[in-house]
């Protein structure tokens, strides 16, 4: 389905990092295109949010749509069946999910169920992980790879698994890792299933590289590798061994580093095979990128690849090098989840106040005011295009030399409030200007450093963790209004208390840019913000700053008629809840406060017929969300 773009979706790049699965609409909503049914029309996100709020699920929410997740799973598992059919390459793709990406059991569960038909498994890299694993009905050739340090608890859990009909792969990370194995299948009389994790050379380029290369944490060398072997060769276990699994590095942005590496894996593989190791499965582990600007090239936030040509790229290698050494195609293997799931899931958020950095008008200045006041007034006289820069130039220096003057105390504070606001309301005439003028770079980039800030009902912490930790790009754009030209620009600040919960990078048509343009805030109705493809990691790497908890979360699927289905909600943390994740008892604390209570009545501070209300007050906030209702 066409229709008409508005105004400003191409400012915000929708077209270039969407993948289809978001438009416009001609009213100027985002809107969600269901990725199975191409001519369903287009679902307004403002519209699934009034919705939701009327059925009493409020913002800041995060929105999980079954149709991006499936769309994923489908286009990654037919991409490898479509590359082996174009090659004549002679064994299939078993894909695995690794469940650390998103833990979220509707994430896993409606993966495993659309996957199913693909033959499609799990990869789990710690205990809780592998329990969460065996808890789903796989089909009979899907793979539980089991990755990461594993002590004999969980090789047992792995081997015994094998009774039920599951095909988990205990990879071995080291020499030590292989002893345990060993002397837990002699105990149990069991053969396992094994792989074996092989350190590549080669490393990657972007935001990961030192997840790959021989410096990476976990595999082996090549000498601890041929140890391993030779050690199960001794112990009669050699049989098992049908795995060979290398990690090519976290969002690969070059797919030519995927070809190298993958090159280097068939060495090895090639190489044990001719060892005598019945290898049969080659597992190239993660890699398979996202992009998440559009640029559509090698960089930390994006990729120069789609997933057809990473499909592509891996068969190919590895058709030529076993064809090259005369070796059986192995089965091949990926643990693709970012690729998977980020896409599938949105924050939204309402924007509850705004900071401006302008004015719109100025105080006159009085007749006993400093001369520089004046001075600062009078750039309005000659505020034309032509002088713009000059103006900006003059109106900085005026502001900075009052505020030094009142530092010292030769301006008095309501003469720097007239300063203020003077200077204020030239930055709003500055920005008219410089919006319709002539382009000046310079002058831009500075005017974006002033943006105002739009306080939001979100936290960075908790919901978008890799923003903060290592400066990873979201798209970011308003749900409504791209109709009218945004009159705004501004950084995104959440409800912590702390200077570094803020968002101020930003996706747009062709650039990363410090401040997001947006409009000024509706007065009759909430203005929403999305943030978009955090459905990889940000759900679990949370943290608690500020006792900010889980969002809402929704999960919804698209129907043709243009209208969605609410499939699961799950409601966001209590107070109540947030105290007893840090060691509070919520009854201990409403107990020490009824206690404070009773006390002040007691000293006559505090009325009887008051108690009932500051307990009411205190026990509703105790069960209310933690975010600004």
């Amino acid at each position: 389905m066409t229709h008409e773009q508005p105004l400003s979706a191409n400012l915000y790049g929708l077209d270039r990092w969407g993948k289809g699965l978001l438009s416009a609409l001609p009213n100027g909503d985002v809107a969600l295109c269901d990725p199975a049914h191409p001519d369903a029309p287009p679902i307004s996100l403002p519209e699934i949010m009034q919705d939701l709020q009327q059925r009493g699920i409020a913002s800041p929410l995060v929105l999980r749509v079954k149709s991006f997740l499936e769309a994923e799973i489908r286009t990654l598992n037919e991409g490898f069946a479509e590359a082996i059919q174009r090659t004549g390459y002679r064994a299939p793709y078993r894909g695995v999910f690794p469940i650390k990406v998103n833990q979220q059991a509707q994430v896993v569960d409606r993966i495993v169920e659309f996957g199913r038909q693909y033959d499609y498994g799990l990869e789990a890299g710690s205990k809780p992980e592998l329990v969460i694993a065996l808890a789903h009905r796989l089909s009979r050739d899907a793979l539980i790879v089991c990755n990461g340090v594993k002590d004999a608890e969980f090789i047992r859990l792995a081997i015994l698994s094998r009774r039920l009909g599951f095909n988990t792969v205990i990879v071995l990370e080291s020499p030590k890792e292989a002893e345990i194995v060993i002397e837990v299948a002699r105990e149990l009389g069991m053969d396992p299933l094994l792989g074996v994790r092989v350190k590549l050379t080669n490393q990657i380029s972007g935001k990961w590289e030192s997840s790959s290369g021989d410096r990476s944490a976990f595999g082996m060398n090549t000498d601890q590798l041929m140890r391993v072997v030779d050690r199960l060769r001794d112990e009669g276990l050699l049989h098992c061994l049908k795995l060979q699994h290398s990690h090519l590095g976290s969002q690969v942005p070059d797919v030519n580093d995927v070809r190298r590496a993958a090159t280097e894996a068939c060495r090895y593989f090639t190489e044990l095979t001719g060892e005598g190791v019945p290898l049969t499965h080659l597992d190239l582990g993660g890699g398979l990128g996202v992009d998440y600007t559009g640029e559509k090239r090698a960089s930390e936030n994006s990729i120069n690849y789609s997933m057809a040509e990473y499909a592509t790229a891996v068969v190919e290698t590895v058709a030529y090098a076993m064809d090259e050494a005369e070796v059986d195609h192995p089965v091949l293997v990926t643990e693709s989840g970012r690729a998977v799931s980020a896409t599938s899931s949105m924050l939204i958020f309402d924007v509850l106040e705004s900071t401006l950095y302008d004015a719109p008008d100025a105080p006159d200045v009085q007749p006993d005011d400093h001369h520089l006041l004046a001075d600062l007034a009078a750039v309005s006289g000659y505020l034309v295009a032509d002088r713009v820069q000059e103006c900006w130039n003059d109106a900085r220096f005026y502001r900075d030399e009052l505020r030094a003057l009142f530092r010292r105390g030769y301006v008095d504070l309501r003469q720097m409030a007239r300063a203020e606001r003077i200077y204020l309301n030239l930055m709003a005439r500055i920005k008219d200007i410089a919006r319709t003028a002539e382009a000046n770079s310079e002058l831009d980039k500075e005017l974006q450093k002033i943006a105002d800030v739009y306080h939001c009902n979100f936290s960075v912490f908790q919901s978008l963790p890799d923003v903060w930790a290592i400066d990873q790009l979201h798209p970011i754009v308003p749900l409504q209004m791209l109709g009218q030209e945004p009159d705004r620009r501004a950084v995104l600040s959440d409800i912590t208390c702390d200077s570094d919960g803020k968002l101020d990078q930003f996706i747009l048509d062709g650039e990363i840019a410090p401040s997001l343009p947006v409009h000024s805030l509706p007065e009759d109705r909430p203005y929403y913000l999305g943030v978009f493809f955090v459905g990889a990691y940000q759900e679990t790497l949370g943290d608690l700053h500020n006792l900010f908890g889980d969002t809402n979360v929704v999960t919804i699927d698209l129907r043709p008629d243009g209208g969605f289905d609410l499939l699961h909600e799950q409601e966001g943390d209590t107070i109540a809840e947030v105290l007893s994740y840090v060691e509070y008892d919520p009854a201990d604390c409403l107990a020490a406060f009824r206690k404070m209570v009773d006390e002040a009545i007691s000293a006559g501070g505090l009325k009887a017929s008051d108690r009932k209300t500051l307990i009411g007050a205190y026990r509703d906030s105790m069960n209310g969300y933690t975010y600004f209702e």
